[in-house]
C-alpha cells in the first residue's frame, strides 16, 4: 500500500472542440441580405428610367422630394427668412457662386437668360391693344371706316409672333397689275395699314406669297416676285410717312405656304403685315 500511493494520479484533460467561425455567428446573412437588396432596388430603378416617360419621371421626383417648409420653391413662411424665398435676390447667401437670375453673367446673356420676362399684364395689354386694331380692321362694333370692299381682302388673327394683318386678292381684285406695279386696291391697303399702325408702336415684318403659275415655267421666278412685293408695299408705307426704323424685316415664300388646297388659287397670292411683339 505504501508503495502504490507514491505513483502519480492519471489526469485526463477532455478539450471540447467548437466549430468554426462560431465568433460572428450569421451576421454575413444579414449582410448578404442587404446587398440583394440592394441590387433589387437599382434593378427597379434602372427599370423605372426605361419605362417612363418624362411627365412621369417628373412626378416621381416630386413625390420623394423633401416636404420641409423650405424647399426650392417655397417662400420661406413666417420664419426665418421672414416670408421671404430662399432663393430670393436678398436672401441668397453670398458664397461666390455667382450672379443671380437678376444679375446675368455674360455667358446667361449670351444664352437669352438675361431675367426679363414678359409678365401676364404686359402680355394682357398688348393683346388688347391688337385686339383694338382688329376692330379697326374688321369693322367690329361700327369702329371702322374701313370700305366693305377693301374688308374682303383683309384677314387678321393673332399668333405668338404677333399681330398678323394678311392682305390677299382675289381673281377680279389684284394687288399688283401683270407688269407687277401696285394696283390703287394695294395702295388703298397701305394707307390703311398705316392708319392702324398709329396705334401701336410695335416693329413690322412683311411677308410675300405667292400662287403656283398655272403653267409650266422654263425659271420659276416665284423667289423673286415674292420678295419684290414685299418690298413694294415697304414702298408705299414708307411713302405715307411709316419711318424706316419701325420695319423688322422682309421675307419672301415664294409658293411654300399656300392657304387653298389649289396651288393656282389667286387667294394664295398675298401680303402678310406683322405686328411683332415686344421681346
Amino acid at each position: 500500500m505504501a508503495a502504490d500511493s507514491n505513483v502519480a494520479p492519471v489526469i485526463i484533460k477532455r478539450k471540447k472542440i467548437v466549430g468554426g467561425g462560431g465568433h460572428h455567428g450569421g451576421a454575413w446573412k444579414v449582410a448578404y441580405a442587404d446587398f440583394v437588396t440592394a441590387m433589387m432596388a437599382f434593378f427597379l430603378l434602372m427599370w423605372l428610367l426605361s419605362a417612363t416617360t418624362e411627365k412621369q419621371k417628373a412626378g416621381l421626383a416630386d413625390y420623394f422630394s423633401p416636404t420641409i417648409a423650405i424647399s426650392r420653391m417655397s417662400s420661406g413662411s413666417d420664419g426665418a427668412f421672414g416670408g421671404d424665398s430662399v432663393l430670393s435676390e436678398n436672401t441668397l447667401t453670398k458664397d461666390g457662386t455667382g450672379a443671380t437670375s437678376l444679375n446675368p453673367t455674360e455667358s446667361d446673356k449670351s444664352r437669352g437668360l438675361d431675367g426679363k420676362t414678359e409678365t401676364a399684364s404686359e402680355k394682357t395689354a398688348e393683346d388688347a391693344l391688337f385686339e383694338e386694331v382688329e376692330k379697326l380692321l374688321a369693322s367690329r362694333g361700327g369702329e371702322s371706316t374701313v370700305a366693305d370692299a377693301l374688308l374682303q381682302h383683309i384677314e387678321t388673327r393673332v399668333t405668338d409672333e404677333g399681330l398678323v394683318v394678311e392682305l390677299f386678292e382675289t381673281e377680279d381684285a389684284r394687288l399688283f397689275d401683270p407688269d407687277g406695279a401696285p394696283t390703287e386696291l394695294l395702295r388703298q391697303l397701305s394707307g390703311v395699314i398705316m392708319r392702324v399702325s398709329g396705334l401701336v408702336s410695335n416693329r413690322l415684318a412683311i411677308e410675300g406669297h405667292v400662287r403656283t403659275p398655272p403653267i409650266v415655267v422654263a425659271q420659276n421666278l416665284s423667289w423673286q416676285e415674292s420678295t419684290e412685293r414685299a418690298a413694294m408695299l415697304r414702298d408705299l408705307l414708307k411713302e405715307e410717312g411709316m419711318p424706316d426704323s419701325r420695319f423688322d424685316r422682309i421675307t419672301a415664300h415664294a409658293d411654300r405656304e399656300p392657304i387653298s388646297e389649289n396651288l393656282m388659287n389667286f387667294r394664295n397670292s398675298r401680303i402678310e403685315v406683322i405686328f411683332l411683339r415686344r421681346l
